[in-house]
């Protein structure tokens, strides 16, 4: 998966990376993958240490495989490192980049979490549970878009599209499990119709 890209990263590249992450890490309500457009644009588009062909296939990869969402971050950080050259910068690069996703959010989490067990009733936590929804939502759809575009062609894109629009429509409107859709999707790309 590490292709033809070769990088060379400094120490201050890989901190750039710790610190970036942490920040994505309190980003990352819903859930590390709802950050994954701006993963993108960090490492794709801006530092160019993956390739769009990388980013989606490391998502695609840990997402595929059993175990938690977050470990698709360890598999961008390991191509991050391979990409600098070394088995040993592919595990720093897990480290850094699993690390700094997991460290500030877990805190808050843990804090916020006996905080508001504590005072569950008050208006403004209510408020706030309330509130975050539309948040999770958009960046969860942004996550879509950005996967959806992997190939950069709009002509080739539009179907990806649609078939996200009407897998979410189905999801909101019936009780057909989540898998049945997967297995239907699996079934679509694997038959080449999309």
């Amino acid at each position: 998966m590490s292709g033809d890209l070769h990088i060379v990263l400094t120490w201050h590249d890989w901190i750039d990376l710790f610190a970036h992450y942490m920040v994505l890490s309190l980003m990352s309500v819903g859930g590390a993958i709802a950050t994954t457009g701006e993963m993108h644009r960090y490492l794709v588009e801006q530092h160019g240490w993956l390739t769009q062909q990388q980013f989606t296939d490391a998502i695609a990869i840990a997402q595929a495989a059993p175990g938690p969402n977050v470990l698709f971050v360890a598999l961008i950080g390991w191509t991050v490192g391979l990409n600098a050259g070394s088995y040993l910068a592919a595990v720093l690069g897990v480290i850094v980049t699993m690390v700094g996703i997991m460290l500030p959010s877990s805190v808050i989490v843990l804090l916020a979490a006996s905080w508001g067990q504590r005072n569950r009733e008050l208006r403004a936590v209510r408020a706030f549970k309330q509130g975050m929804a539309p948040l999770v939502i958009g960046m969860l759809i942004s996550t879509g878009i950005v996967l959806g575009g992997a190939n950069r062609d709009p002509a080739n894109e539009w179907p990806l599209y649609i078939v996200s629009v009407l897998a979410a429509v189905i999801l909101w409107r019936t009780r057909i499990h989540l898998l049945w859709l997967l297995g239907a999707g699996a079934l679509v790309g694997a038959l080449g119709w999309l």
